[in-house]
């Protein structure tokens, strides 16, 4: 995902999950959902998983163990209401499953895009495909819980909020 819609080519580059190595990285369209935010919004994701406990169900996710959760600050909704970005679907070939994270894969070779498509309402996709926008004042405090919690979870972009001191 981007917010260039020119890219005519993706190069390997490190990254903070990758120092050492220099990786194209892409997801898997199960995933795509965590990226229906402006590029840099901080966002917190969770979901039940096998060891998550009824009373994390009943708090977090409403009693509702196949509901997902996505949590952003109040500041981000009305970005998200009229931001873009550009999903680029990527030639197959050279990619390989990352090994730790499931549905990421990673090219140590660049590659061309097939396709870019531009994705828009944000707010109304989440609504449409049954995930729960969560829009919280302060979502250091709910990551914080829900990293302590039984649930499954991923935080995507969270250095772009400032902890409370």
């Amino acid at each position: 995902m981007s917010d260039d819609f020119g890219i005519v080519r993706l190069e390997p580059q490190v990254s903070a999950a990758t120092p050492a190595t220099e990786l194209v990285w892409a997801v898997d369209t199960r995933h795509l959902p965590l990226f229906w935010f402006p590029r840099e919004c901080p966002r917190g994701t969770f979901w039940a998983g096998e060891r998550t406990t009824d009373d994390d169900i009943e708090y977090f996710l409403s009693g509702r163990r196949d509901l997902r959760v996505h949590a952003v600050d109040t500041d981000w909704i009305d970005r998200m209401r009229s931001a873009r970005v550009i999903a680029y679907r990527l030639p197959e070939e050279s990619f390989e499953p990352d090994p730790t994270v499931t549905g990421y894969w990673r090219s140590r070779e660049g590659v061309t895009p097939l396709e870019a498509v531009v994705i828009t309402e944000f707010v109304e996709r989440h609504a449409a495909a049954g995930i729960e926008l969560r829009v919280v004042l302060d979502l250091w405090s709910v990551w914080d819980r829900i990293v302590a919690s039984t649930l499954e979870f991923s935080g995507i972009r969270l250095r772009n909020i400032a902890r409370a001191v």
